[in-house]
């Protein structure tokens, strides 16, 4: 779906109606695994093997890790965006999307489907998020010619 649109605008970022649409999911993401692993959770939790409820526990937090990862790297795109960093600061490794945690697939075949779902759409969101980082890779940067166009684009 969002992979369809173009991923780059005038020199080389992300254009803005992809970085919002992939910034409402991630936060409407965050939401639902905040609500689930704050109330539902515990109670789906209980009647599991306890290595299993030790698994879950762990795999809650690479959602949340993951789901912070995404957010951290779609906001510093808004900056670029913004004027508040240069696109050459954004390729900076400290502000690359950082790496997403691994999962056992016989572990997350035991968790409860709710569990289940959110794992499987935190690791997509990130596997999505993290081809568009990559791609800025094979655009240079600091072309004049993309800076000009950039400014004239944001200008009509």
């Amino acid at each position: 779906m969002l992979e369809a649109m173009q991923i780059t605008g005038a020199g080389g970022r992300i254009q803005r109606r992809l970085v919002d649409a992939l910034y409402t999911e991630s936060m409407l993401l965050a939401d639902e695994a905040r609500h689930y692993y704050d109330g539902p959770a515990r109670d789906d939790r209980e009647p599991l093997d306890p290595l299993i409820r030790v698994g879950f526990s762990c795999e809650s937090l690479k959602v949340t890790t993951r789901l912070m990862h995404v957010i951290a790297w779609l906001l510093t795109q808004r900056a670029v965006e913004a004027g508040e960093l240069s696109p050459g600061e954004a390729l900076d490794p400290s502000r690359r999307l950082a790496d997403a945690p691994s999962f056992d697939a016989n572990l997350i075949g035991a968790l409860p489907p709710r569990a289940r779902a959110l794992v499987a759409a935190s690791a997509d969101l990130h596997r999505r998020v993290g081809r568009l980082d990559a791609a800025q890779e094979t655009v240079p940067v600091d072309s004049p010619v993309h800076s000009l166009h950039a400014r004239l684009t944001t200008s009509f």
